[in-house]
């Protein structure tokens, strides 16, 4: 198909062009990307969101499931579920704070500390998957996280 410079692409014009909609390239690749998650977290016997957790929970253990689900900007609900797969799986322990029984204190147990180790492995393998320059996908991030502070999440 020519393009007649006098006559555009009616689709560049169009404000709700599938292709133009930030919320749909968002969508479309998160949901692409954490498929590619699925099969290298397997082996780790982790989920993407049980994953987040436990990144979270790698950076700083204990943690109140308020303080996670802040980082994780998840819903007590959703967080919920998570850390009992979490703790059945002998990864994680949840006690009541001692100082605030409103305060739920989530700790990697040791199994969740050696499971670091094997997750090391999962950036270089996604970004492998990926077959993208890291530095291009760290600026990715980064406008991501900027437009995540943008949108007030």
């Amino acid at each position: 198909m020519t393009v007649n410079p006098q006559h555009p692409d009616p689709r560049a014009l169009d404000p709700l062009a599938l292709d133009r909609q930030v919320c749909f390239a968002l969508a479309a690749a998160s949901r692409s990307v954490i498929g590619l998650y699925r099969p290298v977290l397997e082996p780790l016997g982790l989920t993407h969101p049980q994953y987040l957790v436990m990144l979270a929970l790698w950076e700083r253990s204990p943690r109140t499931v308020r303080d996670i689900g802040q980082a994780l900007r998840l819903e007590p609900a959703t967080l919920s579920p998570l850390l009992k797969r979490l703790e059945s799986a002998g990864l994680v322990t949840r006690e009541r704070n001692p100082d605030d029984e409103r305060a739920l204190d989530v700790e990697l147990t040791g199994a969740g500390r050696a499971l670091r180790q094997q997750a090391e492995r999962v950036p270089g393998q996604i970004v492998e998957r990926l077959g993208m320059d890291v530095t291009e996908l760290e600026r990715t991030r980064d406008a991501l996280t900027r437009l995540l502070a943008a949108s007030g999440a």
